[in-house]
């Protein structure tokens, strides 16, 4: 039994570590999962994880997706998961620990796979859950990651109660997408978040601004303010405040994100040439109106 599926990256407009709310927008960097399943693996069954061009990465995230997507959905396949073994290989355009949603972009890419090999037809928003619980217990995230996670499996600006998995609102966005990527990695697990409430009333504001179409200005103030709870230089989203229409630190870092109207490659063409005179990785994207599926 066999699967593949695809999902996106994403960037922030509001860090959910502050209040519970967050909200994310997918980008067209994609991560993929290929899961293969052994129906008779028999009581030592396991699954195993492996990430291309990353043979020490950790994969308990991706393994413990396939386990509760077993769980759910093996009765589709008529199959006891108790004796189904399994591998999962995933492969990404997406720098891992950026503060770009690799996570959740592998979480759902798995699950959705894995769900294709027990050809089930799952909900999209219960497969992003199943993802979030996977991340929880595999320790890769704070919060649950549920506002990254909806961004990716549904595609589009999502912004969400991350304490309760609640969708609040889901829109389209057509932005061109700049991103720079410094040398060093960030883990969301290891963020500070004490220092993230203290914030809290600037995320109140984000999220009003968010909940009335501004995501530009969200995203900036967002960028501000968590450049300076997580402690990382607020210069680049500097730099993109004349041209970008917003701009902000992505997740709990290292990457920046800016948006710009697609028509303004002009200014896009501006800030780049700042942000490339930055160690890193500097690269042109898009928004994604489309999210995760089954390949």
């Amino acid at each position: 039994m066999q699967g593949r599926a695809t999902a996106p990256a994403a960037g922030t407009v509001l860090n959910a570590l502050a209040t519970g709310v967050g909200s994310a927008f997918a980008i067209d960097a994609d991560t993929t999962a290929s899961v293969a399943l052994d129906a008779d693996a028999g009581a030592d069954a396991s699954v195993t994880g492996t990430v291309a061009g990353a043979p020490d990465a950790d994969t308990a995230l991706v393994e413990r997706c396939v386990e509760l997507a077993l769980d759910r959905w093996a009765g589709d396949a008529d199959v006891d998961p108790a004796t189904v073994g399994g591998e999962v290989r995933t492969e990404s355009d997406v720098p891992m620990a950026a503060g770009l949603k690799s996570s959740s972009a592998a979480a759902n890419a798995t699950v959705l796979a894995t769900a294709s090999a027990l050809d089930a037809d799952p909900d999209p928003l219960d497969a992003c859950r199943l993802g979030v619980q996977a991340a929880r217990d595999a320790g890769v995230t704070v919060t649950g990651a549920f506002d990254d996670a909806s961004a990716s499996m549904l595609g589009g600006l999502t912004r969400t109660d991350n304490t309760a998995d609640e969708l609040l609102a889901h829109d389209d966005v057509d932005w061109s997408v700049l991103v720079w990527t410094p040398p060093e990695r960030a883990y969301s697990a290891d963020a500070d978040v004490s220092r993230c409430e203290r914030v809290a009333p600037m995320a109140a504001l984000v999220d009003d601004l968010a909940a009335t179409g501004e995501y530009g200005r969200a995203m900036t103030v967002n960028g501000l303010a968590f450049t300076a709870a997580l402690e990382f230089p607020p210069a680049p989203i500097v730099d993109a405040l004349p041209h970008a229409t917003g701009a902000s630190l992505s997740g709990t870092g290292p990457s920046y994100v800016a948006v710009f109207d697609p028509d303004d490659g002009d200014d896009r063409e501006r800030v780049e040439a700042r942000w490339r005179e930055r160690d890193g990785d500097v690269w042109r994207t898009t928004t994604r109106s489309d999210g995760a599926r089954i390949l």
